[in-house]
């Protein structure tokens, strides 16, 4: 079930006026929002309900063992055996077939080809997600961070269906709380929720479909027919194309479960504004920062052994964050470009500081130059993301530089419009937002629902036939 659909629309009136109805029950309230989130995941497939489920009651049984067991390798052994289960589902149905086909690459080269067997398992949606969460649960009750919540309120937890599918990665600590007693619905921010899921649809459903049927998809589909200008754009019309799509799909998620009663927390803050690679993941899909960080960087070791185990710790943070979003070794080149270019941050700036040398003054220029490099770098890391082969990424890298001064037809207005919007409305002052937020809660309820309709008229008239799938829905 897609968000930006009729029946999305008709699930969500649905539920939104079920849930507030049922609120004041919880015994009531849980099965219910409980069955609605699995409605909405069997949508696609009911025969992946049950890895939900299973999911949900191993990771709950080892989250009660590690909180009841006494000695330490014990908590250990129950956790080890969570993770495993939990990273065993998600490396058979993501990576089995890549490592096979690895696997046949490797021994081809040696002649030894057709030695291994074949794996094809269809990918559950949101798998990569739902997993990491419940990691992150087990873990926090093993770091005595989290008290295990009792079955139905976890249940919940895990698959709530604003989170379930995409993101954001809501943390137990952040959303059980929640889920303890009753919502007030004089609480809700309606106008903000109004706000997020608005421009989210915005994003997604104009924005990022547009650069990708008009330029994106034909350019990495066959850069050699297309000139520099037209690449370069390409180029840049996905890097605007996935934030605006993952960025527009988290907004509607927050928004959605903000009618609902709960917080999630905030996913995206302007991340071509970014002035180095490390404040780029302050910003970008920061949920999933903060899980590589918090459950993977800092458990090898993070910055406290030494310069060059941290220059290896957020080499392999990365290499494994590119892996998690796809089986490919393209995924992985991505993570490699990141991973490297942080550790090379890290030894420049510590080299700084070995000669006693202050940090840099943060000037307008310094910030300017800042933000034009790591844009640039990310965008040459996009290019091993969106392309389905290293030769195909490298077709785009050649043609990048000898086709200039051809026809370019794909470079429209329109084009040219969506970059800009995609990238300037990053550098729109937060309080811009806040007083627009403002001046729309002072309108009356009509006002209010006017101004909805116009925004949703224009989305449905500037947007595409059809309906567009999200970008991270394959991840």
């Amino acid at each position: 079930m897609l968000f930006p659909t009729p029946t999305f629309a008709v699930f969500f009136l649905v539920v939104l006026t079920v849930s507030w109805i049922l609120m004041p029950r919880q015994p009531l309230w849980r099965p219910f929002v409980l069955a609605a989130s699995y409605v909405f995941y069997a949508w696609w497939d009911w025969r992946f309900v049950f890895l939900l489920a299973a999911s949900t009651v191993v990771n709950h049984l080892a989250a009660v063992a590690i909180a009841r067991a006494g000695p330490l390798r014990l908590r250990k052994a129950f956790l080890t055996a969570a993770i495993a289960f939990d990273l065993g589902l998600l490396a058979y149905f993501k990576y089995a077939g890549f490592l096979v086909s690895s696997a046949d690459t490797a021994l081809t080269s040696v002649g030894l080809s057709g030695v291994s067997g074949v794996v094809h398992a269809a990918l559950p949606v949101g798998i990569s997600f739902y997993t990491f969460m419940a990691i992150s649960y087990v873990v926090d009750v093993y770091r005595r961070e989290l008290e295990p919540a009792p079955f139905a309120p976890f249940a919940v937890y895990l698959s709530f269906f604003p989170h379930l599918v995409a993101g954001p990665i809501v943390r137990g600590r952040e959303l059980l709380p929640q889920l303890a007693g009753p919502r007030d619905p004089r609480r809700v921010d309606t106008t903000r929720a109004y706000w997020l899921i608005l421009s989210g649809l915005f994003l997604k459903v104009v924005i990022a479909n547009h650069l990708a049927t008009n330029i994106v998809d034909d350019v990495f589909a066959a850069p050699n027919r297309h000139s520099s200008l037209e690449v370069l754009m390409g180029v840049y019309g996905y890097a605007v194309q996935i934030f605006a799509d993952f960025c527009g799909y988290t907004n509607i998620a927050i928004g959605v479960a903000l009618l609902l009663g709960f917080e999630f927390p905030q996913n995206f803050a302007s991340p071509y504004t970014a002035v180095s690679l490390q404040d780029f993941w302050r910003r970008w899909h920061m949920t999933l920062s903060r899980w590589l960080r918090d459950y993977l960087y800092i458990p090898l070791g993070g910055n406290r052994k030494g310069r060059l185990l941290t220059y290896r710790n957020l080499l392999l943070t990365m290499l494994l964050g590119g892996l998690w979003h796809g089986a490919a070794w393209t995924f992985v080149a991505w993570g490699g470009i990141h991973g490297l270019g942080l550790a090379v941050e890290r030894l420049r700036r510590d080299r700084r500081h070995a000669r006693g040398r202050p940090d840099p003054p943060d000037t307008l220029w310094r910030r300017a130059f800042g933000r034009v490099v790591t844009f640039h770098v990310v965008c040459f890391a996009w290019i091993f993301f969106r392309a389905d082969s290293f030769g195909r990424a490298g077709e785009v890298l050649t043609r990048l530089f000898d086709a200039w001064g051809q026809p370019s037809p794909l470079v429209t207005g329109s084009i040219v419009l969506a970059i800009v919007i995609g990238v300037g409305s990053q550098y729109v002052p937060a309080r811009a937002f806040a007083a627009a937020l403002t001046g729309f809660r002072r309108l009356s309820l009509a006002g209010q629902a006017a101004c909805l309709g116009v925004g949703l008229m224009l989305i449905d008239t500037l947007g595409p036939t059809g309906i567009a799938p999200f970008i991270y829905f394959r991840f």
